[in-house]
């Protein structure tokens, strides 16, 4: 497999800003379906594995940010 050339990784690019925007703007998957498929066909797999990963650490790491982290509590220990 050959790496994409310029306009394929600009096309590759465009394709998932569109499907980012779409699913930032609705919160329902289904209205992103024709967004999907556009950056699935412009996209190599491992690509389109990355990006998905990668906005979900995104949103994440958003979350965090806004929300704050609270750790789980840990077994309590005993004083004897």
């Amino acid at each position: 497999m050959s790496a994409p050339t310029a306009n394929q990784r600009k096309e590759c690019w465009g394709a998932r800003d569109k499907l980012w925007k779409c699913l930032d703007d609705n919160r329902d998957n289904t209205s992103c379906e024709k967004f999907q498929k556009e950056f699935e066909v412009s996209c190599p797999a491992q690509w389109v594995k990355y990006f998905n990963k990668r906005r979900d650490f995104l949103k994440y790491k958003e979350r965090m940010e806004k929300e704050g982290f609270e750790p789980a509590e840990g077994p309590k220990q005993s004083q004897s």
